[in-house]
């Protein structure tokens, strides 16, 4: 609820660093709530899409390209034009497995080791760009390695299948 909130502009309105209304291809720019927006250093933004059916890196397709571009894009633009970080400066990934479903991009300081930003987890927009460019089905057949903690339920569904 809280994504679908920023995005109807019910709360964090005043948050927002950018956004493209298109409802198939746009997206709304925030920062993280783990950023205090006061150093570039530790800088964290996400980036939400508007679309709803697409919940995580899984349900992306070539269909889902121009929004990819966009992000990609837009995204680095608003960053530079705001808070001046080079665009060559920012790290933009996709996690999965992902801490909500609604699908979201993240947009982090190249020298910030943020949580989840490693490679067990965190996938480059571009290499997914570049993947689905490839093959439009790329996410749906591809081994997804991730990590999970012990306590994790996921981990204890895979535990309880004989797959761990």
């Amino acid at each position: 609820q809280w994504v679908y909130n920023i995005l109807e502009k019910k709360a964090e309105a005043d948050r927002i660093i950018h956004e493209n209304p298109d409802p198939c291809n746009g997206f709304v720019l925030v920062p993280d709530f783990k950023w205090n927006q006061n150093q570039l250093d530790d800088l964290y933004l996400i980036a939400l899409v508007h679309r709803r059916e697409v919940k995580s890196l899984r349900d992306l397709t070539a269909e889902h390209l121009p929004l990819l571009r966009n992000i990609l894009q837009e995204g680095k633009e608003a960053i530079a034009k705001r808070f001046r970080v080079p665009r060559s400066q920012l790290r933009i990934y996709l996690h999965y497995q992902p801490s909500y479903y609604h699908l979201h991009v993240h947009f982090t300081a190249l020298g910030y080791d943020a949580p989840g930003s490693s490679v067990e987890r965190a996938h480059l927009l571009a290499d997914v760009i570049d993947n689905l460019a490839m093959d439009s089905t790329y996410y749906q057949k591809r081994a997804l390695t991730f990590a999970l903690r012990a306590d994790e339920l996921l981990f204890k569904k895979f535990q309880e299948a004989g797959r761990v």
